[in-house]
Parts: C-alpha cells; structure tokens; sequence
C-alpha cells in the first residue's frame, strides 16, 4: 500500500532544521526538536497547527512522559537534559550532564531518563523526579545515535556506529553488560524494541536493517532506502516509519523473522526525523526548505 499525505505540509515559525521527533498520541501532541532555533515544538495532532515553541537550547533527543505529559528534551552544547511543562509552555526542570546531548529514551517505570553523549563515550542516567544525574555509564566505543528501554527488564539499547554494534546496559549496575555485532550494517543510526515481540531493530546509513533478540541472536535482515535517520515503532502494530534524505519508508517486524519493507514515498524538505502516532497509525514528518519550516501528516494505513 502506498504512503499517501493527509494534507499539505503546515507551515510553522521558521527558525532553522529539525531533529528528533515524538508523539504523545493520547493528548494528540507532536514534538519536534527544531535544533537551530533552539526549541521544542508543539504541535496539535488533531490540526497539525502550530502550538507554540519553548526555548530549551540546541535540542536533539525529545522523550514523552506518559503518565504526566511533560516532555524531556537533550539539549546539543548546552550539556543538559530539560523538563518541559507543554501545556504552560515552560521549562520546569534541568539536569546538568558533562557533555552534550544527542537521543534520549524514558522509561517510565523507574521515572529514568537516557541521555546518550553527542559524538561521546557515555549515557547519561537521570532521575526524571528530581531532575538529578545518577551516574554516567562508560561505552566502549563513541559516537552514538539512538537508544531504548525494555519496559520489562529496564535493559537499555544501545547503539555504537563507529564499532557496527549495538550494547546491552544493566539498568542495576548502570555499566555496559553484553556487546553484540552488527557487520551488516555501516553507521548504525535507528534503534528501536519491540516489547510486544522482544526484538531489536537496528539499522545502518547503507540501507540495511536487521532484526536481533535480545540475546542477541540476529532474526534476520533486509534493504530498505539509506541514509536514515529515525525510525518509529508503533508498538501496536509492529511498524516501523523511517526517515532519512527527504524519503520515509514503512516496514512490517515479524515474531522471529526478518522485517518487510512495505512502501515508500520521497517527501523532500530534508525529512530525516518522523514520529508514529499509535492511535491513528499516522506518521508526522518535520520539513527543512529553503524558505520555510513545516510539519506533514502521512496516512501508513
């Protein structure tokens, strides 16, 4: 099936390019990281307009607190990790860190968050309570993009580009408990888990994503187009939307099998960032045009 628009990009305040995106699907909310305007923004899921944009820094990772709504940001060479209240549109909690920011990941359990260190060799712990680091955990390797939690076991994912591998992080430890190969894959950037399946996705900037247990034994692998960025899970469905090089693509997981490449569209405007909203199955994509900066809905269905 074919990726089709719900309706033109909507234009927003243009103050630069994009980067992480994160949907709050039961408040019909859509963040975008606009990284060189150093905010976040708002936007209603429902319209798709503009809601507002909050001054955090040069953000890059952007995670949702499901219980509460807030919105975590990690913020480029500020080297900190904010709480954003959305609804008063305000920062409401900082945690310093030693470096700068890239992704981050929530895990609402243990009211953590993840921070991956830009182009480092750590994840930064925090406790999302009272906005304090606990620890930094050391990598073996540095440069990394993109991490997630088991909602189960509190285990964090995450991947290493510079090595083609993906580390398994004890969340009681907080150190770095398994390493596991990824070959087929150069530059390793989208990293999501499936809870529902218990597989991790991973792929690489040469268009290849495979498909691990969290044992690390590989499922599987398959093509789809290079250069991405971001992929979203729908935890629901078990599809993956990815975005990188103005293309988003649509992928299927499967219980103990390779994914699927199920369609893809070209969408231009340096798309390279997209969030999955679970309750419509929609992906949003954030754009980057010579003159302007926009958001677009996209039907997967």
């Amino acid at each position: 099936m074919p990726i089709v628009p719900v309706a033109p990009p909507v234009a927003v305040h243009s103050y630069g390019g994009f980067d992480y995106v994160a949907v709050d699907a039961p408040r019909h909310r859509v963040y975008a990281a606009h990284t060189a305007s150093r905010r976040l923004l708002i936007v209603d899921s429902s319209t798709g307009e503009e809601l507002g944009q909050v001054e955090v820094g040069p953000v890059h990772g952007v995670a949702v607190d499901p219980a509460t709504g807030d919105v975590f940001t990690g913020d480029g060479t500020d080297d900190n990790v904010m709480k954003v209240d959305p609804v008063a549109q305000k920062v409401v909690g900082e945690a310093d860190v030693s470096g700068p920011v890239d992704a981050i990941a929530y895990d609402p359990s243990t009211r953590r968050i993840y921070a991956d260190e830009d182009g480092g060799t750590v994840v930064y712990a925090i406790d999302a309570t009272t906005m304090k680091p606990i620890d930094s955990v050391p990598l073996p390797g540095h440069g990394e993009e993109y991490l997630a939690v088991d909602p189960e076991t509190h285990v964090v994912y995450q991947n290493l580009p510079d090595l083609a591998e993906f580390i398994e992080i004890d969340p009681q430890t907080l150190r770095v408990a398994k390493v596991v190969k990824t070959p087929m894959l150069v530059k390793d950037h989208p990293l999501q888990y499936d809870a529902t399946l218990h597989e991790i996705a991973v792929a690489g900037k040469n268009g290849i994503m495979a498909v691990y247990t969290p044992a690390g034994r590989l499922l599987g692998q398959t093509s789809f187009p290079k250069d991405v960025d971001q992929c979203s899970l729908d935890q629901k469905t078990h599809v993956l939307a990815c975005a990188g090089g103005g293309v988003i693509s649509e992928l299927q997981l499967h219980p103990g099998a390779p994914p699927t490449l199920l369609a893809t569209a070209t969408v231009g405007g340096d798309a390279h960032t997209i969030g999955i909203d679970e309750t419509t199955g929609a992906a949003w994509v954030v754009l980057t045009e010579t003159d302007r900066d926009s958001v677009q809905q996209f039907n997967l269905k």
